[in-house]
């Protein structure tokens, strides 16, 4: 990724020409001027921060700030000014300005503030991208997605939502198949009657029936009333069966019963009840392969599986890593009202290098762990779990078949670049990550170049 962009409209030569060689020692592609019209004349320039001048020949820095605020994506914005007043910058400040300096400038103040600013800048631009994915083509019943591969999922739920037969959920633990679950549920034309979710791997075996398909009066010790059971209480609507592999095979007869008839039999009962209710399954398991070692009904599972839906594992989506940990930061900023703004872009890095495992849900916890460790306004690598840390592989430096080692400052080189690009740029922040000063950077940058 190029460096950030940066133009300073300031008509003192010595004063500019400061101001570009600090911000380029910083990281920044500094573009100068010394007047507004000849910033505005330079049409084709896309610029992240505008550092400006009140008093310029023509055009006044305050007049710069009011064309700018007319764009619909304006940068960043900075007055500086000799004359600087309490009236002034109240007065900046409401017309849009981020910051407001006084001459005689400290240097290392200014490049606080342009960090300061170009991160508040950056927090809005993550805000309105999760707000973005919040709408419709984001996903229903709480999924959240922006890749192809959860794209192509939203519209197979649509299309199996629209029918009524029973329908197979397939994915690793963690990955949401329950809300895979409530979203064809929220689509059907049983929206507006219940859901209800199992775990079969929650329930001992020999309450198991019981728990299914109710019971009658004095069915076995302890029966006194008569219980409806799952099947009937969900009449009408769905039933998730999470973990449906850990059901017993002779439950599994009764299930088909249920799905090919329409009715069951309660416990201790003679008479059989009709049942209107659509099945949805969910396992991590390989369903096939249960069949193969015979347990799990053949027919049953040719039944379950007329509508199969794949939830994707976290690592085959890396484009939405970082969009649901935004998403997970908001709710917890929501509910604890903490002063996080967002991910460091180291922060950001570990997560998009790391694979979860553990998936979705893996990712919302390491997210409740680093917001209640994290004791500044950015979340950092170390308020992360350790394994995450431990288990994120290093830059790529092996050479593939056949080619030469590298030479260590090839290494070093291929090792700057990549913590550039993941910085955005950021000079400051990647010395940070590299360990060393910014001026040491900024040397092998220039000597390599």
């Amino acid at each position: 990724m190029s460096a950030i962009e940066v133009a300073v409209v300031e008509d003192d030569p010595g004063l500019r020409e400061l101001l570009q060689e600090e911000l380029e020692s910083a990281g920044y592609h500094v573009h100068s001027f010394g007047a507004v019209e000849d910033f505005l004349a330079a049409t084709e320039l896309q610029v992240q921060l505008v550092i400006s001048d009140i008093r310029l020949p023509g055009l006044s820095g305050m007049e710069l700030l009011q064309t700018l605020q007319q764009r619909e994506q304006r940068p960043a914005f900075i007055l500086i000014t000799a004359f600087g007043t309490v009236s002034q910058a109240v007065d900046a400040l409401k017309q849009g300005a981020d910051d407001f300096l006084t001459k005689p400038l400290d240097l290392e103040h200014l490049l606080v503030s342009v960090e300061r600013v170009l991160d508040y800048h950056q927090l809005q631009r993550e805000v309105a991208q999760y707000r973005t994915a919040q709408q419709p083509d984001s996903g229903p019943a709480g999924l959240i997605g922006a890749s192809a591969i959860m794209q192509k999922l939203y519209q197979a739920i649509t299309q199996v939502a629209g029918a009524d037969g029973a329908v197979l959920i397939q994915g690793e633990s963690g990955t949401g198949k329950e809300l895979v679950a409530r979203a064809l549920h929220q689509q059907s034309k049983r929206d507006q009657q219940a859901f209800l979710a199992v775990n079969c791997a929650g329930i001992p075996a020999e309450l198991m029936e019981s728990e299914f398909f109710g019971h009658a009066a004095g069915a076995f010790t302890g029966a006194q009333r008569a219980r409806p059971g799952l099947l009937k209480e969900a009449d009408g609507g769905t039933l998730l069966l999470d973990e449906i592999g850990e059901m017993p095979l002779a439950l599994q007869a009764k299930l088909l019963r249920v799905l090919q008839e329409g009715t069951m039999r309660p416990v201790g009962s003679d008479q059989e009840v009709a049942v209107d209710v659509r099945i949805v399954a969910a396992t991590h398991q390989d369903l096939e392969a249960r069949v193969r070692e015979r347990a799990f009904r053949e027919d049953l599972f040719y039944r379950l599986e007329t509508f199969r839906l794949e939830v994707p594992p976290l690592r085959a989506r890396e484009q939405d890593v970082l969009l649901l940990a935004q998403h997970f930061l908001g709710q917890l900023r929501a509910a604890q009202d903490k002063p996080v703004l967002g991910f460091a872009a180291e922060a950001k890095l570990l997560l998009q290098q790391y694979d979860f495992p553990g998936n979705v849900r893996e990712l919302q916890n390491a997210i409740e762990r680093a917001y209640t460790f994290c004791d500044g306004e950015w979340i950092l690598p170390e308020h992360f779990p350790s394994r995450m840390r431990e288990r994120t592989p290093d830059p790529q430096v092996s050479p593939a078949q056949g080619e030469a080692w590298p030479t260590l400052q090839e290494v070093q080189d291929r090792y700057v670049q990549q913590v550039l690009a993941e910085t955005d740029g950021n000079k400051q922040r990647a010395a940070k990550i590299l360990g060393v000063t910014r001026r040491t950077l900024y040397r092998w940058i220039t000597t390599d170049s």
